[in-house]
């Protein structure tokens, strides 16, 4: 403590201090932790209480995960977590039953790390994260339900994160029900014969491996060989999501690149619409549904198949079918299935030399590009190069409408991950199309009639021309015209020819992907999957799980130079044989046989996708969830029809990620009966971010900013100039301050209230130590109007209050109840240093009923003086649930209010009136008003302007 304050302390022995603040926050955390302040009863279950509070309205508020990080939290990192309890506590004091939790995210790729680098088990280093922090959040004085809390490592919690991937591997989607169904109702449907196997054949006659190939085509979760990002510098594959637009992997800024490779898939494509088109009853940021959307990417456009010489065909995808007489050739995803069937061993006879690429036969050719389309990332090969690479397959494909032939390029512009990985290339009317036809002498058709003078011969042409307002031309043969016709038109006109003729349909396709569900590493959930000798996959029962994660020697999975493409994955959990394989009896009537078990691991997300559900019902052993527990937290009511947390406070850069995921578990779960709520968050808030300066030295090394001095406007480190940005607070950076050091100087309320008071809750701020001081303060004045600084005694008096305090006491309470409600916790806490400064202006000791309202007020935000001054108020009961002051309104309005009354313009009256006047009355009176009387000196009126109550404009003739 600093010099000053001490001998403030020496002269004022009862004044509040940072000593003061620490010894009264330790003492009511204590508190509230024995007397359990915070549980939230349940309706039912080990978790069920006072009938009286689950009979109130409920409120289930949120906070995201947070993960347990080695370096703990910096003041920063709490923001969301205070926001979400002194909404919280608000709501307890409005009447609401609250459940406020908080958990850990525990698994994933930092524990890992660290482990390898230390030689530390991810577990223990995970556990004392938790500790740590957990120490840390305690000492904010967040109002949870430590009964509810738990982490994600624990195998009570993962036992249901595997059997939720049961349910979902042992599902299908039913486009007809437009939900997902248990697959033992798909196998049905074969046996019986009501719907057909995909070559025809009677269920009976398929072996073990053809069935279960045909059920992997619709298993919710499914393991196939497929195109997979591959990060040989992490040792693992990642989803699309978490590769950066830089096609470099999220954590550590690898390289990425694309692989073929046996992985776990979750069929989340069978619920795009249903994502889509729900995410209008939600009530989020129109920026993160707009996120969502963008991911989702819905377009309506038409599947046409092109024959290829052969037995094959080639289906693509387009919404710009109108202008299928314009394609002259075809290009494929160098990793479509496609190309090696297609790819004769020699060149047509006149191939042009160009499209060979320098190889001597097509074989060669492909092989060699498709190597270097693998070492590019996706968006190394959608960037807008000049130079269009790509090399012809030998095949040639027939145009639908035209019966033309077109050959058959791979280039790497195409991607596997949107449509079908191929493309009719019309090359009049696009971009890149026009850029490689260019580059290869392939012939362009217009087909869509430009606006300007260019013509209709496209080899003139500087660039492409594309339109959705133009007429088509050359677009007819011999069933078929839509010359003439706009887009729209001609669309639909050709749309139905395809689909008459079997060539193609109307169609919908999405620019989401299935999500890549395996991860090669150590510290993640286990898959509760096994192999039998055939390679099929087998579920645990229900009476194996949890499946634990063993013990390993070596936690790291084997990784490689980050250049290196040519890597396959090795996971940590395959070297451990004993664990690998097993001898099991799966209670299927095959009795023990031997399986190898699945060894990748979930992804990190896997957790996180349902974590709200176990805080409702923590200690549930035999169930994922209580129904009516949920049904009463989460399920569908007026206004949210399909349920949902009440409140979910985190970072936008979740707008895919976790939240996508989330949802989808949610549908899946809602699907098979086993949750009432088919969203898991009703309403998302996005809290900003704390900032704080980095300041770096001549070579761009940042510097301690606590260390950096200010001279005249410049920053200085050890006597050299440096510079200063606003950016993110970190280790790193050297720019973090802990909410330990805060609270050490000032006491926890006051970080709370300064962080609170920084500014609007969804917008970034910079951090400023030098300003808490400020809050600080606002509390040692609201301790001084309640306790004597000298004696300790409480100085109130049972009197009652005047008139203008009355006004500025129901003013505000009126103020910061519609504030906190609306999460303006800065604008509160204004509200509240407005009254706090008007009585200690007023003089005198305060009225009780004032100073209770008072301390009421500021309860939700700085809990631990309140529930002190609460006590030394002379009541026993916690402040925590008493009722929040509701304002008279008969003191909430002005009693009078000030009109201006100008004539040409000039003030010429002021006149005090009431609040509620008419305009009619008003006019009257300004009319009236002797010196409006004077300086109209007996002109006619022209106009009078009256917007009651504050103006009168006189306009004379």
């Amino acid at each position: 403590m600093s010099e000053t304050n001490s001998a403030a302390e020496t002269a004022a022995p009862h004044r509040y201090t940072a000593a003061m603040a620490a010894d009264i926050e330790a003492r009511w955390q204590d508190f509230w932790d024995a007397e359990g302040t915070y549980e939230a009863p349940n309706p039912t279950g080990d978790l069920a209480g006072d009938p009286a509070q689950v009979a109130k309205p409920k409120k289930f508020i949120m906070d995201m995960f947070p993960y347990p990080s080695g370096a703990g939290l910096h003041v920063g990192h709490p923001l969301g977590y205070i926001a979400t309890d002194v909404f919280a506590r608000y709501q307890r004091m409005t009447g609401h039953n609250v459940l406020h939790t908080l958990g850990f995210d525990a698994f994933g790729l930092p524990a890992e790390q660290y482990a390898v680098q230390t030689g530390t088990h991810p577990r223990v280093s995970t556990e004392a994260n938790i500790e740590n922090m957990t120490a840390q959040l305690r000492r904010l004085g967040l109002g949870h339900d430590k009964r509810r809390s738990f982490a994600t490592i624990e195998s009570e919690y993962y036992k249901w994160t595997q059997w939720i991937f049961l349910q979902i591997f042992n599902s299908w989607y039913d486009t007809e029900a437009d939900r997902a169904r248990p697959i033992a109702e798909l196998v049905e449907q074969f046996e019986n014969g009501s719907r057909p196997t995909p070559d025809g054949r009677d269920w009976s006659a398929l072996n073990a491996v053809e069935r279960a190939d045909v059920l992997g085509e619709y298993r919710l979760a499914y393991a196939s060989d497929a195109p997979v990002n591959w990060s040989p510098g992490l040792g693992t594959v990642l989803a699309n999501e978490e590769v950066t637009a830089d096609g470099r992997s999220e954590r550590g800024n690898f390289p990425v690149f694309k692989a073929k490779l046996r992985q776990w898939n979750m069929r989340i494509t069978a619920y795009a619409d249903r994502l889509l088109n729900d995410l209008d009853g939600l009530d989020w940021p129109e920026a993160i549904k707009l996120q969502q959307r963008n991911w989702i990417g819905r377009s309506e456009g038409a599947r046409v198949d092109f024959p290829v010489d052969g037995a094959d065909s080639i289906t693509v995808f387009t919404t710009r079918q109108d202008t299928l007489f314009g394609a002259t050739y075809m290009v494929l995803a160098p990793e479509h299935e496609l190309v090696e069937r297609i790819t004769p061993a020699v060149w047509p006879e006149g191939t042009h030399p160009v499209w060979t690429g320098g190889h001597a036969t097509p074989i060669e050719a492909v092989t060699a590009y498709r190597k270097l389309a693998a070492a590019k990332s996706d968006v190394e090969r959608q960037a807008e190069a000049k130079d269009k690479t790509g090399v012809f397959t030998g095949a040639y494909a027939t145009n639908p409408v035209s019966g033309e032939k077109v050959p058959v390029f791979i280039a790497d512009y195409v991607l596997m991950g949107y449509g079908t990985g191929a493309i009719m290339a019309v090359p009049a009317h696009d971009a890149r199309d026009f850029a490689f036809a260019r580059a290869f002498e392939l012939p362009m058709r217009c087909v869509v009639e430009p606006s300007d003078d260019r013509g209709t011969d496209p080899s003139t042409w500087e660039d492409a021309f594309a339109s959705y307002e133009a007429k088509l031309v050359n677009s007819a043969n011999d069933e078929i015209s839509l010359n003439g016709l706009g887009v729209v038109e001609a669309k639909a006109k050709i749309t139905e020819w395809l689909r008459e003729h079997g060539v193609g349909e109307g169609t919908v396709n999405f620019r989401l992907r299935d999500w890549l569900f395996s991860r090669q590493r150590y510290w993640g959930e286990p898959f509760p999957i096994v192999y039998d000798e055939d390679g099929i996959a087998h579920p645990l029962p229900e009476s194996m799980l949890p499946l634990e994660l063993p013990e390993v020697d070596d936690y790291s999975p084997r990784t490689f130079d980050p250049d290196d493409a040519d890597t396959q994955p090795e996971t940590p959990l395959s070297r451990n044989a004993d664990w690998v394989n097993v001898t099991l009896d799966l209670g299927d009537g095959n009795g023990p046989k031997k399986y190898r078990r699945e060894t990748n691991t979930m992804p990190n997300w896997a957790g996180s996708c349902w974590y709200e559900l176990r805080y409702l019902d923590p200690n549930n052993s035999s169930q994922l969830v209580d129904p009516a527990i949920e049904q009463y937290w989460m399920g569908p009511r007026e206004g949210r029809p399909a349920g949902g947390v009440d409140l979910y406070i985190g970072g936008s850069e979740h707008a895919v990620l976790h939240l996508l995921y989330a949802r989808f578990w949610s549908k899946v779960l809602y699907d098979l009966g086993h949750i009432s709520s088919a969203e898991p968050f009703h309403k998302l808030y996005n809290q900003g971010m704390i900032q704080a300066f980095v300041y770096r030295d001549s070579r761009g090394i940042a510097v301690p900013a606590a260390e950096v001095e200010e001279r005249d406007g410049k920053f200085y480190y050890q006597g050299e100039k440096v510079s200063r940005v606003l950016g993110k607070m970190g280790k790193s950076l050297k720019n973090a301050v802990t909410p330990d050091e805060i609270c050490a100087e000032y006491g926890a309320d006051t970080l709370r209230l300064y962080e609170m008071a920084m500014g609007p809750l969804d917008v970034s701020r910079p951090w400023d130590t030098r300003a808490v001081v400020g809050q600080y303060r606002l509390l040692q004045r609201l301790w001084r109007n309640v306790v004597d600084e000298e004696t300790g005694e409480v100085t109130v008096v049972d009197a009652e209050p005047g008139e203008e305090t009355l006004r500025a006491l129901h003013k505000a309470i009126d103020g910061v109840g519609q504030d906190m409600a609306g999460m303006r916790f800065n604008t509160a806490i204004a509200k509240v240093t407005e009254l706090n400064n008007h009585l200690t202006k007023a003089g005198g000791p305060l009225p009780r009923s004032v100073a209770e309202s008072l301390v009421l007020l500021v309860a939700p935000l700085a809990p631990h003086i309140a529930e002190e001054l609460w006590r030394r108020l002379g009541h026993t009961e916690s402040v925590v649930h008493q009722d929040f002051p509701v304002a008279d309104p008969a003191y909430v309005v002005d009693e009078t209010v000030t009109c201006v009354v100008q004539v040409k313009g000039k003030v010429k009256a002021r006149l005090e009136i009431s609040p509620s006047i008419t305009d009619e009355e008003l006019e009257a009176l300004a009319l009236a008003d002797p010196a409006v009387v004077a300086a109209l000196d007996g002109a006619g009126i022209r106009k009078v302007i009256v917007r009651a109550p504050k103006l009168v404009n006189i306009v004379p003739a």
